[in-house]
């Protein structure tokens, strides 16, 4: 029987009883799926509910063949070694103990000689030099992510399940994950919003508040189809609205004519040319009349309405997201940023920023590369003043504005509009709601707290604060950015920062995301 997973009528809902999804159907055979959606739709919790780690409210997983899952993140105990992340540490133990001589003859026909070569070999696929026993704490999150993949390469399941599998992760362990995908024979369902592991899938599902759709192909093909169903949406939409206007205008002029035909009747009435009861009776059929037509205008209206309101809950759910940046005025020639010979970081005996020189002169876009562990968030922190150069000089001279994939200036327990209010103490409650509307949070949304949106609203709201006061930032500082956006957010955020008239500079692995701010330079750094 071919490896398969089966979802039939599966249902879940938030702890606090809110659907994330109802009656679900889907089939997934030996292909690649990607799984996207806007934040907070349920993509990680489906992957959970396959996996078994939640228990749906309705409905069943069925399963056959194996599967293995890799998780947003790998360390679970701050003792944990990569033997422990293999699910290995009792095997290997015991060839240990075999070694010493101190193995039981029963637990000699246990042991898998095999075991550490096959380990060390998955994670050279990963780059990844280090040994079992290397605790997981002294590694990156990219090094753990990339410890991670080479758990599934060692355990070569029927199903891969893969959550955001290249967060996190530099070039070389993007582009470890893109050719597992690429070369992979079995299934594999991956929540993911990076578009170049995307382009690699055979289909696509997107999860909304509406349930779950599958496109055939990978992103290029998707992102083709989402634009002809936006196209038609508008046209319905705008279809709606003059079928709308049509109605409502033939009700008026129905209105108006039974009131000059009532006028008429009156003045007949007055004069009394005619019989009562002929009167009466033509007034009788006139109100009949009259009854029937505005039942019948009524109905429209209603079907019109109906209609329009249908269409527009639908480009509601296809139209993308916005992000508007207020203008900067940055002058070309002024300087924003100069660092003159500077050497720094956390470990004053190997400092991994050495001797950096770099001048930013006006709307300049600058991009700092380099593998996980070169410096690049470190440097970041040196520009500023979060870490003290131990050598060299840094001058920051405009107003600038930072954003980390984590967002910590939002204080969690606050409400967005006292988050804005609290970054730009100038401002008043009416400043602070344009600007967050500004960025998708309309109305109420204003008062929700920080603690509680998802990583992509995070980044959203924290865009919002950061650069809807007055004065505007003239520099934006992006540190892996797209890391929690969907892809949405994505496509928002590269609308945004393409308008944007400051200086910008960015650490970012996405190249897609890269190419799409089309950098006047980049700093390579680790090399």
């Amino acid at each position: 029987m071919p490896a398969s997973i089966s979802l039939s009528g599966l249902s879940w809902s938030t702890p606090d009883g809110t659907p994330l999804f109802t009656d679900l159907n889907l089939t997934f055979g030996p292909e690649r799926t990607g799984i996207v959606g806007r934040n907070g739709t349920g993509k990680s919790t489906l992957l959970r509910l396959i996996a078994g780690d939640l228990r749906p409210v309705s409905g069943q997983v069925q399963i056959a063949g194996t599967i293995a899952m890799m998780r947003q993140d790998a360390m679970e105990h701050p003792n944990d070694t990569i033997a422990d992340l293999f699910g290995k540490r009792p095997a290997l133990d015991l060839l240990d103990r075999a070694e010493a001589g101190l193995a039981e003859a029963d637990d000699l026909a246990e042991a898998d000689w095999t075991l550490p070569a096959r380990i060390e070999a998955a994670l050279l696929r990963c780059g990844l030099s280090a040994g079992p026993q290397t605790p997981l704490a002294t590694l990156s999150g990219g090094q753990r992510g990339r410890a991670a993949l080479a758990v599934l390469i060692l355990a070569e399941p029927d199903f891969l399940l893969l959550d955001e599998p290249t967060n996190n992760l530099d070039r070389d362990g993007r582009r470890a994950v893109i050719d597992l995908i690429r070369g992979w024979k079995g299934g594999a369902i991956i929540v993911s919003h990076d578009r170049e592991l995307l382009e690699e899938v055979d289909a696509i599902v997107e999860l909304t508040s509406i349930g779950a759709t599958l496109y055939g192909g990978n992103y290029s093909a998707f992102r083709r189809r989402k634009d002809t169903e936006l196209d038609a949406a508008a046209r319905d939409l705008a279809h709606a609205e003059k079928t709308r206007s049509d109605a409502a205008r033939r009700a008026q002029q129905a209105t108006e004519r039974k009131a000059r035909k009532d006028s008429a009747g009156h003045c007949a009435r007055s004069k009394g040319d005619q019989p009562k009861i002929l009167m009466d009776a033509a007034k009788g059929r006139a109100e009949a009349s009259g009854g029937a037509g505005a039942r019948l205008r009524d109905a429209r209206r209603e079907a019109a309405d109906e209609a329009l309101s249908a269409a527009r809950e639908k480009i509601e759910i296809l139209q993308p997201l916005r992000m508007d940046i207020p203008p900067t005025g940055l002058a070309p020639g002024r300087t924003v940023l100069r660092l003159d010979g500077v050497t720094g970081g956390y470990d004053p005996d190997h400092p991994v920023i050495r001797d950096l020189s770099l001048t930013i002169t006006g709307p300049e876009r600058i991009v700092i590369s380099g593998p996980n562990g070169s410096g690049k968030t470190t440097l970041l922190k040196i520009i500023t003043g979060q870490i003290v150069p131990q050598r060299g000089r840094v001058d920051l001279t405009v107003p600038f504005a930072l954003l980390d994939q984590h967002v910590r200036l939002l204080d969690p327990a606050g409400t967005l509009r006292d988050n804005f209010l609290c970054l730009n103490p100038s401002a008043d409650g009416h400043t602070a709601h344009a600007a967050l509307a500004r960025f998708g949070f309309r109305a109420a949304d204003a008062l929700r707290h920080a603690g509680e949106l998802s990583g992509g609203e995070r980044l959203r709201a924290g865009l919002a604060c950061a650069l809807g006061g007055k004065p505007s930032p003239m520099l934006l500082i992006l540190d892996e950015p797209t890391n929690h956006l969907d892809l949405d957010g994505i496509a928002a955020l590269e609308a945004a920062l393409a308008a944007y008239d400051g200086a910008m500079l960015a650490i970012s692995h996405d190249e897609a995301f890269v190419r799409s701010l089309a950098p006047d330079r980049t700093i390579h750094l680790g090399i």
